[in-house]
């Protein structure tokens, strides 16, 4: 493990709060979206090292947001 592996990413997402606001579940989301409650899980906890454009783009999509409104700088 290097030590960029610990380093914070200065990013938050905001799937918890985006999904509450629509009445929505992460099983719903990810029956939706085709990702696993599993790595929605890992994004919506700041745990991810990375994710693809498509699943950015279908999470968008369900949830109705943009970008900026998912994912935002947590300095």
């Amino acid at each position: 493990m290097s030590p960029a592996d610990d380093e914070v990413t200065g990013i938050h997402c905001r799937l918890d709060e985006l999904l509450a606001e629509r009445g929505m579940t992460l099983a719903r989301l990810s029956e939706l979206v085709g990702v696993s409650v599993v790595n929605l899980s890992i994004l919506k906890n700041d745990r991810a090292r990375a994710i693809r454009y498509s699943t950015l783009a279908a999470i968008c999509r369900v949830l109705d947001c943009e970008v900026g409104e998912l994912l935002v700088r947590a300095d």
